[in-house]
């Protein structure tokens, strides 16, 4: 399991349309769960979709969200689930959450969700965590974001 932190480069961090450019695309493998959120959209579709405690979108449906607004996140978890691991049973666990969640600054790094493949976090609109049980996608976003840190070597 892999992370990296991006906090330096822009005046406001967390748009992920950039991000989701930087690892190819990969979230539309996925389906997504964001939970703990905080944003500001003003595309009304947007707004009342994040209007609840949590939303599940496809990865096509957050790449699409994305691709017509890219807003600012103050906080929020997005986590990447397989796409034959359903709703219902991802909802069974507690839902991830950023502000609070202090155990991202700890080693060795962890994804808040059992069943999750991915978790990136919006933390105070100062900085992405991206974290990935693959490797080869942590690496690839930190090829891609020359901003982008390992984060256990940002935690020491």
């Amino acid at each position: 399991m892999r992370g990296v932190v991006i906090e330096k480069g822009e005046k406001y961090v967390t748009f992920l349309n950039g991000l989701f450019a930087s690892i190819n695309g990969i979230q539309k493998k996925y389906n997504w769960l964001i939970t703990g959120h905080e944003c500001y959209p003003q595309n009304e579709k947007y707004v009342e979709i994040l209007s609840e405690e949590y939303c599940w979108l496809t990865g096509d449906e957050l790449t699409e969200m994305f691709e017509n607004e890219d807003f600012q996140w103050i906080w929020g978890v997005f986590s990447a689930f397989p796409k034959e691991i359903s709703k219902e049973k991802v909802l069974k666990f507690e839902l991830p959450k950023a502000e609070g969640y202090g155990r991202v600054w700890q080693n060795p790094v962890c994804i808040q969700h059992p069943l999750a493949e991915i978790e990136i976090i919006a933390w105070d609109s100062s900085m992405t965590v991206f974290i990935s049980k693959d490797d080869n996608i942590a690496d690839l976003l930190k090829r891609n974001n020359i901003l982008a840190e390992d984060v256990e070597k940002y935690n020491e």
